[in-house]
């Protein structure tokens, strides 16, 4: 099968969107939104760098990547629309495995009614999959990290370690994989919060951020954009209860530093947080309040921790690329 046949197999007999005005089978996808503004996300996923053979099926492969474009459309308080996907093939794959990627792909798109619009198709020496999301928000609604304001509540959804602890779980091959299945599906498939983000249009002001690299990275964005101090209690972090029977060390790395579950930091202000508390019971979705917004003297923002009775600054953390 060569690019042209392959691509023919992957295309979608229809699209779901009525914004996609020509999809697949051209030199460019064409779209029309006419009363909201469009959101566009990418990320990239490298072989022995975002995934490995030994932890990821390759039906997994395609869902984290585009699950990692989804949560970022979320956290934008936007709605995923639609894909294109650009894929460079080592020899060493099959026919199998790269549909079983877009398929990983197609299964969570069409939680979503998403469609796929377009892409690339080469040959390389390592399994790169770039994808691009593209989602609609409503003018008036888009959040911003640099949207907390002092008084704010700091929230965060689900629990927080899972995804790393799943890793961890697959890496070390423990014995009753069946005991750490929610933390190994956790790290394989993500479910990002696009409900509860929709649901919160009724909200006029949100600042949000999805949990890619870990909060510690997430909550200093948030507050390097606002200028203000995000002063978070540890011990509200919510923690699933596997998570207790590993060690303190290993956990506070998950927890602040672990990174992909792909949950939602935020703020809201306090006259809010009964209303977020509901659609968060509406949208089936755990929330939970860390912490507060306070002035930050400097004026740059700071992240700081409270824990045990200690209050510390808490630093950027957990992988970084291009670190020298």
């Amino acid at each position: 099968m060569d690019e042209f046949q392959f691509i023919d197999s992957i295309k979608q007999k229809y699209y779901k969107q009525p914004s996609v005005i020509k999809g697949i089978g051209d030199d460019a996808a064409i779209l029309r939104h006419t009363d909201e503004d469009t959101i566009v996300a990418m990320d990239t996923m490298v072989d022995e760098i975002h995934f490995s053979k030994k932890t990821t099926e390759p039906f997994h492969i395609g869902y984290r990547v585009l699950a990692a474009n989804i949560s970022d459309i979320a956290a934008m308080g936007g709605k995923p629309t639609s894909y294109l996907v650009s894929i460079a093939i080592p020899e060493s794959s099959t026919l199998e495995q790269l549909h079983e990627i877009y398929e990983g792909m197609r299964a969570l798109a069409d939680c979503f009614q998403m469609d796929l619009i377009g892409g690339d198709t080469v040959s390389s020496n390592v399994l790169t999959i770039t994808v691009t999301v593209i989602g609609t928000v409503k003018k008036d609604r888009v959040r911003y990290r640099s949207d907390a304001k002092i008084g704010d509540v700091i929230f965060v959804t689900g629990t927080l370690g899972d995804a790393a602890c799943g890793l961890d779980v697959l890496l070390n091959e423990r014995e009753n994989l069946n005991k750490y299945t929610y933390m190994i599906e956790r790290h394989r498939m993500p479910m990002p919060r696009v409900t509860f983000a929709n649901a919160c249009q009724t909200i006029s002001r949100l600042s949000l951020n999805d949990i890619s690299d870990g909060i510690s990275s997430e909550a200093n964005e948030i507050a390097n954009a606002s200028k203000v101090c995000l002063n978070i209690n540890y011990e509200a972090i919510p923690k699933h209860h596997l998570l207790q029977e590993f060690s303190k060390e290993k956990v506070e790395q998950w927890v602040l530093s672990g990174g992909e579950d792909f949950e939602l930091v935020g703020t809201v202000a306090k006259s809010n947080w009964d209303q977020l508390v509901t659609i968060a019971e509406q949208t089936n979705t755990k929330v939970t309040k860390i912490g507060t917004v306070e002035e930050d003297p400097t004026g740059n923002g700071v992240v700081l921790l409270s824990k045990e009775n200690q209050t510390t600054v808490l630093n950027k953390s957990g992988y970084t690329h291009l670190r020298g």
